[in-house]
């Protein structure tokens, strides 16, 4: 598999840890607006290299190795 792919699928998974957390930090302290703001926009940046992956892209991919 093509090293930029996996390094786009980890990005979106950090991505969405940091979206949780972001989530998590607006419920629990409505005053850390900035903290939240920050957060999305690094969870926008690790998810963007898999903006221009075609649809069905490794879907039946063999991880089994």
């Amino acid at each position: 598999m093509n090293t930029s792919l996996v390094s786009a699928f980890i990005g979106a998974q950090v991505g969405q840890m940091q979206l949780a957390v972001a989530a998590r930090l607006a419920r629990t302290d409505p005053q850390s607006a900035a903290s939240v703001t920050q957060l999305i926009g690094a969870a926008e940046q690790n998810s963007a290299p898999l903006a221009n992956v075609p649809a069905g892209l490794a879907t039946n991919l063999d991880v089994s190795a």
